[in-house]
């Protein structure tokens, strides 16, 4: 089975074309399950993210699309949420959704994987950001709010790479992913990055395999020709760690099928 759970539209006002067109490219690409995780709205950086009120009309727009493609595609609902203390909403971490995706795309306020914000880094220690980065994933896993792990060391986007040994830095956030029983996510996003490689690495990958912790795929697309973009290449990592088996999650239940 070809699942893919994390694409975007343009209400998070990053992204291009219709959602549909999403759709169809998926169909194209001969995806069985195509899920929309679009930025979910809250009081914080509002810039890159659909409102509150845009938000009804994205997920009625979402089912609608279910609907009218029951035959060819199954589609799902979910929402990507920044984790961010005092700025999470109960309406969407609540919301009846089949996913909830959480990331981490900001430390302290500042957008590490904004190429606005890149000059930052010039006058950070790297190896605090990576903890840090790290750290807040390990959190994010213990609230027990999500159900997958969003491009899990999204912060080597720049190529700015720790001094310490990467697989020490995430230990404890993979521990703690493992326990909270969520699924990490293969996203391809970073190989259209300046890291060229996928969120997670293999090395990471093959740590989350031997904890046993499942993982699903997710093409991070923001226009339909990102739609299944790199795909073999997803697949064939996966294969590499280990992995014959993937997630899909139908109102917030998670299930294992061969991909």
């Amino acid at each position: 089975m070809k699942i893919d759970l994390h694409n975007h539209t343009p209400l998070c006002n990053h992204a291009l074309g219709d959602p549909e067109a999403y759709v169809y490219a998926a169909i194209a690409q001969g995806f069985d399950v195509f899920g929309f995780s679009d930025h979910a709205p809250m009081d914080f950086d509002p810039k890159y993210r659909m409102s509150f009120e845009q938000s009804t009309a994205y997920c009625a727009d979402i089912l609608a699309l279910k609907r009218s493609f029951k035959e060819e595609i199954e589609i799902l609902l979910g929402y990507e949420v920044d984790y961010l203390i005092g700025h999470m909403d109960e309406r969407i971490l609540n919301a009846k959704v089949d996913y909830l995706i959480g990331s981490v795309h900001f430390i302290d306020g500042w957008g590490f994987d904004n190429p606005e914000f890149i000059g930052r880094y010039a006058h950070e220690d790297i190896d605090t950001i990576w903890q840090r980065y790290f750290d807040a994933i390990e959190a994010m896993a213990k609230s027990r709010l999500f159900d997958i792990v969003g491009h899990l060391d999204l912060i080597k986007v720049f190529k700015f790479l720790p001094r310490r040994p990467i697989a020490q830095i995430a230990a404890p956030a993979l521990a703690a992913i493992k326990e909270a029983d969520m699924a990490i996510e293969l996203n391809a996003a970073g190989l259209r990055k300046p890291i060229g490689e996928p969120y997670p690495s293999l090395e990471l990958l093959q740590m989350a395999h031997a904890l046993e912790i499942p993982i699903t795929f997710g093409s991070d697309a923001h226009a339909p020709d990102q739609v299944g973009l790199f795909r073999d290449e997803l697949e064939a990592m996966a294969r590499a760690a280990g992995y014959t088996k993937c997630a899909k999650f139908v109102a917030r239940k998670r299930e294992l099928v061969t991909f």
